[in-house]
């Protein structure tokens, strides 16, 4: 969708921006992040060309934007900006169809997209259409610059600190609301921002950048979990995964390869086997494909006299299971609500990749304080 390559932007004496290559894709929400002075404001207002580069190129869709008329070039981009850029003069309405009447779109698909927007980013249309901005809170003027961004229903969306200025709960209740919105529309939004929880909470992949560079540039998820460097993992922050929990999957506090045995393991090989290993259950597995069957603990062990008897005969084939990509949210809850120490982790078909037992999750779930201990030791 917009893909820089090779951009470098220089003024005077001074490179704002180091030769970035960076592509984003169709209906995603980018978010650039980095300290004052790096260069996210800059890479965002090369999109619509309120900044040239020195060098590189810029592609829309394939084509070159300097090849492209600038005033329609950004008449097809939604722009919100930190002071929300509405004009004083115009009323609600007037501001937010500005644009859709320059371009003479049909007069009553413009009041229908209008009354629309206003619903959608929280604002009841017949109370607030015919108010001026000054009449209106910081944090209602910046809902109504996102309706008019939306107002023409462009591809592009760029948003240039938008939030920034206004108090944490309003501004927890427009992200709320930009999420919302782009749930149902999938625009391509270039968002920037300075703030991390913010990025975390929006984003579907964010851009770190530092010096003019870019630094890294993947998933919420994969940034905290993997940050490239150190510079990264310190302007992230080392416990700020424990803030957003739903990005810790099962994949990431499982054990690898938990204790199995086959159908037809007689119960005593079975005791044998947890003595062995120390646990205090085994998962019966199907030889060939590794399909989890069954699952048989001690206690089960325990009270069969039958020692020759096999496993299939006594395993609990009632069991519940977990998927990879299963949040540490879902798990805990799935361990909480039934009462069970051990689940799975299975794969579509059942095959077993995996087992979180309460002890991992105890592991897992204390080891925000193991760092902050090390951090006092230190």
């Amino acid at each position: 969708m917009i893909k820089f390559e090779n951009v470098t932007k220089i003024y005077k004496d001074k490179t704002v921006l180091k030769n970035i290559s960076i592509e984003i894709e169709k209906g995603k929400l980018v978010v650039f992040i980095g300290a004052s002075g790096c260069g996210k404001t800059t890479t965002l207002k090369m999109i619509n060309r309120l900044i040239r580069p020195s060098s590189g190129q810029i592609y829309i869709n394939g084509e070159d934007i300097e090849e492209k008329d600038v005033i329609k070039l950004r008449r097809n981009m939604g722009y919100v900006i930190q002071q929300t850029g509405l004009l004083p003069h115009m009323t609600v309405k007037e501001n937010i169809e500005l644009i859709p009447r320059t371009e003479k779109f049909d007069p009553n698909t413009i009041t229908e997209t209008t009354i629309k927007l206003m619903d959608m980013v929280g604002l009841d249309p017949d109370e607030y259409l015919n108010r001026y901005p000054v009449e209106l809170s910081g944090g209602q003027q910046q809902r109504v610059g996102v309706a008019r961004a939306f107002s023409t229903d462009p591809d592009i969306i760029l948003m240039d600190e938008p939030f920034s200025a206004l108090d944490p709960i309003t501004r927890n209740g427009l992200q709320d609301e930009l999420l919302n919105l782009q749930a149902q529309l999938k625009k391509t939004i270039v968002f920037v921002t300075h703030d991390m929880d913010e990025a975390i909470k929006i984003a579907d992949m964010i851009c770190i950048m530092k010096d003019g560079e870019i630094l890294q540039y993947d998933t919420p998820e994969n940034i905290m979990k993997n940050p490239k460097n150190q510079f990264v993992s310190e302007f992230v922050g080392t416990k700020r995964i424990w803030a957003s929990p739903e990005y810790i999957k099962a994949e990431d506090i499982m054990i690898d390869s938990p204790v199995t045995c086959s159908p037809n393991t007689s119960v005593l090989r079975c005791v044998a086997k947890m003595r062995a290993y120390r646990v205090d259950s085994l998962m019966v597995v199907e030889n060939k494909t590794n399909k989890l069957l069954g699952i048989v603990n001690a206690k089960q062990l325990q009270r069969e006299y039958e020692i020759a008897q096999e496993v299939s005969k006594i395993m609990n084939t009632d069991f519940l299971g977990v998927r990879l990509d299963d949040s540490i949210v879902h798990v805990l809850k799935v361990v909480d609500d039934n009462n069970i120490s051990n689940i799975p982790v299975l794969s579509d078909n059942n095959t077993l990749l995996g087992l979180i037992t309460k002890s991992s999750l105890v592991t897992t779930l204390s080891q925000p304080y193991l760092e902050e201990e090390e951090v006092l030791k230190i």
